[in-house]
C-alpha cells in the first residue's frame, strides 16, 4: 500500500510554477550515471530551458521532439553532470522507475501555467 506524504497547505501549492512547454532538442545524455536525455523545452514567454531526463525506457530522441509536457520551472538550478538542469519535467514513475510523461490533451500555447 501506498503511503501518503506529508500533506501541504494551499499556499505551498500556489508556490510551485508548472509550465507547458514543447521539446525542441532532444539527445542522449552519455555523460549521465543513469540512462537519460538532454533536453531542451521551450516554454514561450519564460524561455528555452534546459534538462535532463530519465524517460529512456519509453521514449527515444526522434518522438520527443515537438512533444508538449509538463514542468517545474522554479527550482533552483542544478547541476546534473555537464549541464545546468533549468526545470524538471514531469511524469508518473511506475515499477522499475518506467516513466510517463504528463501531457495536456491538446496542443495549448507554450508558459501556460498549470493550476
Amino acid at each position: 500500500m501506498l503511503e501518503h506524504n506529508e500533506l501541504i497547505s494551499w499556499n505551498d501549492f500556489s508556490k510551485i510554477d508548472i509550465r507547458v512547454g514543447t521539446i525542441i532538442a532532444a539527445e542522449i545524455f552519455k555523460e549521465a550515471k543513469m540512462p537519460a536525455f538532454k533536453l531542451q523545452v521551450d516554454f514561450g514567454d519564460l524561455g528555452i530551458k534546459k534538462t535532463s531526463a530519465q524517460i529512456t525506457k519509453n521514449y527515444n530522441p526522434s518522438i520527443l521532439i515537438g512533444k508538449q509536457v509538463t514542468a517545474v520551472v522554479n527550482f533552483p538550478p542544478k547541476q546534473i553532470a555537464n549541464i545546468m538542469s533549468e526545470c524538471l519535467i514531469l511524469g508518473s514513475v511506475g515499477e522499475d522507475n518506467d516513466v510517463v510523461l504528463l501531457q495536456p490533451e491538446r496542443k495549448v500555447k507554450n508558459g501556460l501555467k498549470i493550476s
